[in-house]
């Protein structure tokens, strides 16, 4: 599967249960710079749940690519986002531990497995 970096990705549902581990696929490969794990990254992003399907966050949907350091990003892309490389896009599936937690833990998505994709756009 290739991508066109400058399209917002589909997520196709998955099937099956959730699994209880970090799930790292890369769909493209990139050739650019390597994400560490004390990187700042851009990224686009698209974010559904596992169980629904129903996408909650979008870089794409407010137009703009988001810069953040990974240590102040969820523990799932802290650990899944190092060794990618820009250019590339990558799919995340986030056990609700390495989310935002067990149900209950006052976030609207704790106790939620999560399926992201990443566009790295760069690394600093």
């Amino acid at each position: 599967m290739t991508h066109d970096a400058s399209t917002k990705p589909e997520i196709d549902a998955p099937e099956g249960p959730a699994p209880a581990d970090l799930q790292i696929t890369d769909i493209t490969v990139g050739d650019g710079a390597e994400a560490l794990a004390g990187s700042t990254v851009n990224v686009h992003y698209v974010g559904v749940e596992y169980d629904s399907g129903e996408e909650f966050d979008s870089s794409w949907g407010r137009g703009e690519s988001i810069n953040f350091p990974l240590a102040a990003l969820v523990r799932g892309w802290q650990e899944g986002i190092p060794g990618m490389k820009v250019g590339g896009r990558r799919t995340l599936v986030l056990p609700p531990h390495l989310a935002y937690g067990p149900a209950g833990g006052g976030h609207p998505l704790s106790g939620k497995t999560l399926i992201f994709v990443i566009d790295l756009l760069g690394v600093s």
